[in-house]
C-alpha cells in the first residue's frame, strides 16, 4: 500500500502495488522512482526536461500524483501501455520537491512488448504520446525530435563507394562515411538523432542475453565521464554533469540490468526470482570501482 507520500497531501491518491516492481531510486524514499521496470515487462524512465516541463497545481483530491511518484504508481498499478493510457486519464500530475530546492522538470518514457509512449507536461496539463521509433533523451518535446529526424534522411550503414566527379576519382575516408554529417555533440537532439540510428540500425536479437549485449554497446555511447559537461553550480563553481547509472530493461525476459558510474561491473536483478513481500531499499555503491579481474598469460 502506498499513501502518496511524497504529496504531503492528506487527499491525495493512495494506492495499492498490484504488480513487482524494481528500479533506480534516486530521491531516498522507496517510491520516489527516476527508472524502473515490473513483473509485467513495463518499463519507466524519468528523464530531466529544464524548460519544457509544466505540471499542475494539487486539486487537493483523490486523483493527485506527484511527478516523483509517478514511476512507482504507473509501474504498480499497469500491466501495459493500454493501461498506463487509462490511468494517466483519471489522475493529476503535480510537482513537488523531493529534496533538490524544487520539483525537477522530467517526461516519462514507458515501453512494453508491444511499443513505447512519452508522457510529457505542458501548460495546459500532461499529455501521452506514441513513440513510434521507441527512443528518447531530453528536451524539447518528443514530437520535436521526431520531426528533426527528417534532417537526416539519406544516412546509411553502407559505406559508399568510389565515385567519378569531373574526372576525379572520389573515395569515402575511412569506415562509416555513410552517416558522415550525424551530429556528435551531446544535446538532447544530437543524443537522439544518434540511439535512433544505433537502434534502427541494429540486428534482430537472437535471444535475451543478445539484446541486453547489444543494448549495452549502444548505451556505452552515451556514457557521460566527468569533466565533459560542467555547469555552473548554486556557489559559482562548476558541477559535472555525468551519467550516474545506465539500466537495461529485458521486458520478456523480466530482467532489469544496471551499472553505475563509480562501478562498470554489470549486475542484473531477475525480477522472476525476486522477493515482492516487502517494500525495501537496498544501497548501491555508486562510488567503489570493484576491479578489473586480473588474466594470466
Amino acid at each position: 500500500d502506498y499513501p502518496g507520500s511524497a504529496s504531503g497531501q492528506p487527499t491525495g491518491k493512495k494506492w495499492t502495488a498490484t504488480y513487482g516492481v524494481v528500479g533506480m531510486c534516486a530521491f531516498g524514499k522507496a517510491q520516489w522512482l527516476t527508472d524502473g521496470m515490473n513483473t509485467e515487462g513495463v518499463s519507466a524512465h524519468f528523464l530531466y526536461m529544464q524548460n519544457y516541463c509544466t505540471y499542475q497545481e494539487p486539486k487537493d483530491d483523490d486523483t493527485d500524483v506527484s511527478e516523483i511518484d509517478l514511476i512507482a504508481y504507473l509501474l504498480g498499478t499497469c500491466k501495459s501501455l493500454d493501461e498506463v493510457k487509462a490511468a494517466m486519464a483519471d489522475i493529476n500530475v503535480y510537482g513537488f520537491d523531493p529534496g533538490m530546492g524544487f520539483a525537477p522538470p522530467a517526461h516519462l518514457l514507458m515501453h512494453d512488448a508491444e511499443g513505447s509512449l512519452a508522457i510529457e507536461f505542458h501548460p495546459e496539463g500532461h499529455v501521452v504520446v506514441d513513440n513510434p521509433v521507441g527512443v528518447g533523451t531530453n528536451p524539447p518535446y518528443l514530437p520535436w525530435h521526431l520531426t528533426n529526424l527528417n534532417n537526416y534522411i539519406g544516412m546509411t550503414a553502407a559505406v559508399p563507394g568510389p565515385e567519378m566527379v569531373e574526372g576525379i576519382k572520389l573515395t569515402a575516408v575511412g569506415q562509416g562515411a555513410g552517416y558522415r554529417g550525424i551530429p556528435g555533440d551531446w544535446t538532447p537532439p544530437a543524443r537522439f538523432v544518434r540511439a535512433f540510428t544505433m537502434v534502427a540500425s541494429s540486428y534482430q536479437a537472437q535471444d535475451g542475453n543478445d539484446a541486453e549485449m547489444a543494448t549495452l554497446h549502444i548505451l556505452n555511447n552515451f556514457d557521460i565521464p566527468a569533466g565533459l559537461i560542467q555547469e555552473a553550480g548554486p556557489d559559482g563553481k562548476p558541477v559535472d554533469e555525468i551519467t550516474d547509472y545506465l539500466t537495461i530493461s529485458n521486458l520478456t525476459g523480466k530482467r532489469y540490468v544496471y551499472r553505475t558510474h563509480g562501478d562498470s561491473t554489470v549486475r542484473v536483478v531477475d525480477l522472476s526470482s525476486t522477493d515482492f513481500s516487502s517494500t525495501r531499499v537496498i544501497p548501491i555503491d555508486t562510488t567503489e570501482f570493484g576491479g578489473f579481474t586480473p588474466t594470466t598469460i
